[in-house]
């Protein structure tokens, strides 16, 4: 019997929730217990020999997947908020939405200067959150040395646009291209390679 892959833990449901949209579900990675520890672990080993101090997630999916790794590694955690949510001092970075626009905060507390700092989240698309987080922890004078996600819809092109110029890893990825987030923000569409008419929504927050 062949191993499984993490592929295997996400649930694709076909025309949902429209014929046509074929729906990535990456919450039963999570779910599973093996899905989520090989998730993890994959992650755990792509940071093992990288010289950092701080694992730095967004709210609220990057703390599912960045606390983990960051007790596994012995390294603090930092949350990056929604604005209002934190009770100290901050700094603060708004980034587009298609709807309006969003804000995260960090504690101006988070880490020394001089810090190096890896990004944690669950997906990337455009990678409008990331780059906003990126902002905050240049301001506070740390030095994001890696970037990863769980899943990376490829045809955003954020490595080349929004991240270009950081190291950035993803454990899972789909042809994603065409933006198209709902009005709640809880999820991406996305053109696929395949028949025409084709779309994915995958479980995210939108703008990330």
């Amino acid at each position: 019997m062949a191993s499984k892959t993490l592929e295997d833990y996400v649930t694709t449901i076909p025309d949902f929730p429209k014929p046509g949209i074929m729906f990535r579900d990456i919450t039963t990675i999570i779910q599973n217990p093996e899905g989520f520890k090989m998730a993890i672990d994959m992650m755990v080993e792509k940071l093992k020999d990288v010289d950092f101090d701080y694992i730095v997630g967004s709210e609220s999916s990057g703390f599912i997947f960045g606390a983990p790794v960051a007790y596994a590694l012995g390294k603090g955690f930092v949350l990056a908020r929604k604005k209002g949510k934190l009770p100290r001092e901050c700094i603060q970075e708004s980034y587009d939405l298609e709807y309006g626009q969003a804000t995260l905060e960090m504690h101006t507390d988070s880490f020394p200067a001089g810090s190096k700092i890896v990004i944690i989240d669950d997906l990337v698309a455009t990678g409008g959150t990331t780059k906003a987080t990126i902002n905050m922890i240049e301001k506070l004078k740390g030095k994001v040395v890696k970037i990863g996600f769980c899943m990376e819809l490829e045809g955003f092109d954020a490595r080349n646009k929004a991240l270009k110029g950081y190291d950035v890893f993803s454990l899972i990825s789909y042809p994603g291209n065409y933006p198209s987030t709902s009005p709640s923000g809880e999820s991406h569409f996305c053109k696929t390679g395949g028949p025409a008419g084709i779309r994915t929504r995958v479980f995210g927050s939108e703008g990330r």
